[in-house]
């Protein structure tokens, strides 16, 4: 990890400094690949700054085109048993291409919905090709990068953060001449990546080993990677409390909201890549973890009963949070078991994806019940358990990952689509 789980010490960690190898001198496979992945996490956010227009196109309510956040990460969470047992198989090339392929079919479909139902089917679909890709997207960047992996994971760490950055950008860029237009152009985005990784991406070798598709939930027997797993689960629910139900809170334009996620983006992708590892290396993981989701939490209050100017500034300064929390966690899912990299973080998105899929559900469903505040408060609440049992089980999470030789959070795919 960037520094100790309990504590460090000493100077600054700048994670920019990866052997002198230049970041920018990579093989065209390597930026092929990393293209395609920055386009693969704008798909995540895509749809943020569009809700309301959705909405409005199809006749649907609030909490139905929540589901498209609901449906695409349901099938996510399940994917994470089938990525390592495909990619184990058939190789690294052939499951981005796949994974590709159904990101480019299912987004078409997307824009050519003529209901709520259908957009949220074809959602599933296109949660499906994403998992496949990104799932193996960072260990194909590993094999083929210049300059070691520390260089390609943190090549891979800023596709991330720039995906998620410019997401939203896009979807209110094309959501403001009409809401079908971002699904439209992800598909041909995606259709580049595909023809780039076809021409540049050779065959890269195949595990020693097949992973069978229980691995996974077997993994969880370990009480450290299962109280992880279990409070990064409490976190997600926070966090897609944020990033799926805030647009109708916030309830402005495309261009506006754009603008608002984007600087969300942008601050989950500084505190991410460059403020999380010199924290963790100043004050250890397990410290950092809790601060944050705490103040996570804090936000989330404030955000649920303040004023639009205040919820749109508590909006952004999440992402700081988000970013932290993201690294972390990351972190300690592979730290805490002896259980193969991928098989321990496959388990552990298994169980953190499905608050993904829960919350922009029942937030929406908890605003009919009671009030606009309230589901900001569920939310802070599961950020304070994730911290509570991160507290709990601090031995746990500390005792088997400072055994560990420190290493960088997201040195497997599956791993870093947590991120």
């Amino acid at each position: 990890m960037s520094g100790t789980v309990n504590g460090g010490h000493g100077g600054a960690h700048d994670p920019f400094e990866e052997g002198g190898t230049s970041l920018l001198r990579q093989p065209k496979a390597v930026w092929a690949t990393a293209g395609a992945s920055v386009v693969a996490f704008m798909g995540i956010g895509l749809v943020d700054p569009i809700l309301p227009s959705i909405a409005r196109g199809l006749h649907a309510t609030n909490s139905q085109v929540s589901l498209l956040f609901t449906s695409y990460f349901l099938i996510t969470a399940v994917a994470m048993l089938v990525t390592g047992f495909v990619s184990s198989r058939i190789g690294g090339r052939k499951t981005l291409l796949a994974g590709l392929a159904l990101v480019v079919v299912f987004a078409a479909l997307s824009g050519m919905s003529g209901s709520v139902g259908e957009l949220v089917g074809f959602r599933a679909g296109w949660g499906l090709g994403n998992a496949l890709f990104v799932s193996t997207a960072l260990a194909v960047i590993v094999g083929a990068a210049a300059g070691g992996s520390s260089a390609a994971i943190l090549l891979y760490e800023s596709a991330l953060g720039l995906g998620m950055a410019c997401g939203p950008l896009l979807g209110a860029v094309l959501g403001d001449l009409k809401w079908r237009y971002p699904f439209f152009g992800t598909a041909v985005l995606m259709a580049v990546g595909f023809l780039a990784i076809t021409v540049f991406l050779k065959e890269q070798p195949r595990p020693a080993a097949k992973t069978s598709l229980l691995a996974p939930v077997k993994a969880l027997g370990h009480g450290g990677l299962a109280a992880t797993a279990t409070a990064a689960f409490f976190y997600n629910y926070a966090f897609f409390t944020v990033l799926a139900f805030t647009p109708f809170v916030l309830n402005m334009s495309p261009y506006a909201s754009g603008g608002v996620f984007f600087a969300w983006g942008v601050l989950l992708a500084v505190f991410s890549v460059i403020v999380a590892p010199r924290l963790q290396h100043r004050f250890g993981s397990l410290q950092v973890l809790c601060a944050s989701l705490l103040l996570l939490a804090a936000d989330l209050v404030v955000l649920g009963y303040g004023d639009h100017t205040t919820a749109v500034v508590c909006t952004v300064l999440a992402g700081a949070f988000i970013g932290l929390n993201n690294t972390v966690f990351t972190e300690l899912a592979l730290g805490v078991s002896d259980a193969p990299r991928p098989v321990a973080s496959a388990g552990y998105n298994f169980v953190r994806w499905f608050a993904a899929a829960a919350a922009p559900f029942l937030a929406p469903k908890i605003e009919e019940w009671t009030d606009i505040h309230l589901p900001f408060v569920v939310a802070a609440v599961a950020a304070v358990l994730g911290a509570g049992i991160v507290a709990v089980r601090r031995r746990a999470l500390t005792i088997r990952a400072e055994e560990q030789a420190p290493r960088h959070a997201t040195e497997d795919g599956v791993t870093a689509f947590a991120r």
